[in-house]
């Protein structure tokens, strides 16, 4: 009898090998179908894994030549993270003022060439917002007789001088901070003219279309790198105000949305239960709507507003809400569970998500896919939190960069699918949604307590029961969010990286918790009476694992606990989420507090920790004590506060414009990182 045996070779070896302020990754392979052996042919292969700023900028000009395809598209993608437009500009500029070879027609000059317009049309191609945001034109007056003087080069010389024209216009204009991209009104219309009625005339197609018109043009709008973690969790930094400014515009439509739906069903408080379970039933026919143009963007809006407390804490309208509204809502809102890593929604964008699955409508007009941003900059930020900028030698770490892209070129591959969607735009629709007042959290509060008193009895139907998200076991291994496969055929090393990230974190979307901007129970309440009796779920600014964090059967589990921590400045209505574990202790609560406030965390000594309890009592937490055991289980509120004697220190540069709608990386990540890399 012949046996045989099956044995997987390792036919590739790894190396690393530094050369000129580069180090490299080089792979040997053996070729395919030739047979093992010493002798056997092989090839070779080298990609930059890390470098000096110059090296790095220089060797876009070499990249093609060695092999290295992808280099170019990464740097250009990425950048911005470690250098400048001005300084790239300002080496290539150096270098082409001594080209390699003796003379024009040398093969060397003309490969050199050739490399050059390479790289410069690809840039002013993808990126022309990088030429058309510097200051003033003189980098690239500089650069344009340097340019090759063959037809390539003449072709990119004009369009340099071009733009060197515009900014030399806008110089004359005195107007360098000009608007850019679409700009989304967030002051609300006419108070005294809203009818919140009017939304049930529309029909939820219309709505659903108009939503996707809005989203779909400022997703093309998104510059992808604007995404990047090392920029957007800096955006709220004193003189970065106009930094990120495409995903800003992306988070303020989805604050106005969720604005809309809370408004159009809180307004009138003198409508009976049954209308305004007609308001809310819409809203959910609008998101199914949504839902079929794959409109995740939208439709996370709606379902976040309904969700929110002032909404969610109305028994009466859901008591007479149609109990088959109540199910399809229930099953949109499973879709967003944070349940790992919004595994759900990931597996739907890799199903619906590009250009080859872009379908047709009935009216025969390309339909694209919105995703809900929010997810893609957790990724980001995740990365950015576990991966170092620098390796110990002080070279700048590309292959940081490298799984950066991948996420970006995931969110070009969706932007693809929406370049030809078409629409027809519905003025009055439009002029009903862009009159909608904005509503502060207090105000919705306030218009809730006045629909229904918050003491008031239960009735006897049973309360539509909300998508409350699950946290996962410490020890539940989380799936790979990025499986390659479908659209998303990307390599793996970033995957493996968020899947290693988040299977050891208890909840992944609790180290992504932002300000919680819901307002602070009123001291003459009990907080249990402003709650259903099934856990409520909170507006998804202030949304987390569970909204119950005293609860050993929900959310955190019994050793750990979410608590809202506000401090005594001129903000002090502004909450940020906190993570508290049974070993943190007083100084590591207020440290992370004050990083998440954007202050000085080497002050942590001068200020105390205060649980805000029912009947405006306050309870201090002891300067060395455990916060977990040390805390009541009656409220979950705290304050922030300087001790006596300490001068009070300058306000936190916090932009409410850009609410935590959308997550941003905790800061505690990073002791969690530490431990696994």
């Amino acid at each position: 009898m012949k046996t045989t045996w099956y044995c997987p070779l390792d036919l590739s070896t790894v190396s690393e090998e530094e050369e000129d302020g580069l180090i490299y990754t080089v792979v040997v392979k053996q070729q395919h179908g030739t047979p093992p052996g010493p002798m056997a042919p092989r090839s070779r292969s080298r990609c930059v894994k890390a470098g000096t700023e110059e090296k790095l900028v220089l060797h876009l000009l070499h990249a093609f030549c060695m092999g290295d395809s992808s280099f170019v598209s990464i740097f250009l993608s990425t950048y911005r993270s470690f250098t400048t437009t001005e300084r790239v500009l300002a080496i290539l500029a150096d270098r082409l003022e001594n080209p390699p070879g003796e003379n024009k027609r040398t093969q060397t000059r003309q490969a050199f060439n050739k490399a050059v317009c390479t790289v410069f049309s690809m840039w002013l191609t993808e990126y022309p917002e990088d030429f058309r945001s510097l200051g003033e034109p003189s980098c690239l007056l500089r650069l344009a007789p340097l340019l090759p003087t063959d037809p390539a080069g003449v072709e990119l010389k004009a369009r340099v001088l071009r733009v060197a024209e515009e900014l030399s216009e806008r110089q004359l204009l005195s107007d360098p901070h000009r608007d850019r991209g679409l700009s989304v009104s967030s002051t609300g219309g006419d108070r005294t003219q809203f009818d919140a009625a009017l939304i049930l005339g529309f029909p939820a197609s219309v709505i659903a279309e108009q939503l996707t018109k809005i989203e779909t043009e400022l997703f093309l709008q998104l510059v992808p790198y604007h995404c990047v973690g090392s920029l957007w969790s800096q955006r709220d930094k004193k003189g970065r105000e106009g930094q990120c400014w495409s995903v800003r515009e992306t988070v303020r439509q989805f604050n106005r949305l969720a604005n809309a739906v809370s408004a159009s069903c809180l307004w009138r408080t003198d409508l009976r239960s049954q209308q305004r379970a007609r308001l809310v039933e819409k809203w959910i026919c609008v998101a199914e709507a949504c839902r079929a143009r794959k409109n995740f963007s939208s439709l996370y809006a709606i379902v976040s507003a309904l969700q929110s407390n002032p909404l969610h804490r109305l028994r009466r309208t859901w008591q007479e809400t149609d109990r088959e509204a109540v199910k399809r809502y229930e099953e949109l809102s499973s879709i967003f569970s944070e349940r790992d890593n919004y595994s759900q929604s990931r597996e739907l964008l890799k199903e619906e998500g590009s250009s080859k699955f872009a379908n047709l409508d009935s009216k025969s007009s390309a339909q694209g896919t919105v995703p809900y941003l929010g997810i893609f900059l957790t990724d980001l930020t995740m990365l950015d939190t576990a991966v170092k900028d620098k390796l110990e030698n002080g070279y700048i770490n590309f292959d940081k960069r490298r799984r950066e892209f991948e996420v970006l070129a995931q969110i070009r591959l969706l932007q693809s699918s929406c370049k030809n969607c078409t629409f027809t735009s519905d003025e009055a629709f439009l002029l009903w949604y862009h009159g909608v007042p904005t509503l502060s959290e207090e105000e919705s509060y306030r218009l809730s307590n006045q629909i229904e008193a918050p003491c008031e009895p239960s009735p006897a139907r049973a309360y539509p029961t909300v998508i409350v998200t699950q946290c996962p076991n410490t020890n539940s291994a989380l799936s790979n969010p990025f499986e390659p496969d479908g659209i998303f055929d990307f390599p793996s090393p970033v995957n493996q990286l968020l899947s290693k990230l988040a299977r050891h974190m208890k909840s992944p979307s609790v180290s992504c918790l932002d300000v919680d901007s819901s307002p602070p129970v009123p001291a003459d309440q009990n907080p249990s009476a402003l709650t259903p009796s099934t856990p409520v779920k909170s507006h998804r600014r202030s949304v987390s694992c569970g909204n119950n964090p005293t609860s050993t059967s929900q959310g955190s589990g019994p050793d750990m606990r979410i608590i809202r921590i506000r401090m005594d400045l001129h903000d002090g209505n502004l909450y940020r989420s906190i993570l508290v574990t049974n070993n943190d202790k007083t100084p590591s609560v207020i440290r992370s507090a004050l990083e998440k406030h954007n202050q000085d965390t080497t002050e942590v000594s001068k200020y105390e920790l205060i649980q805000l309890l029912p009947e405006g009592k306050e309870l201090t937490i002891p300067a060395t004590g455990n916060v977990f055991y040390a805390m009541t289980s009656s409220s979950v509120d705290f304050l922030l506060r300087r001790r006596k004697g300490s001068p009070p220190s300058g306000s936190p540069s916090i932009s409410t414009e850009t609410s935590a709608t959308f997550p941003r990386a905790k800061t505690k990540a990073r002791r969690l990182v530490r431990t696994l890399f």
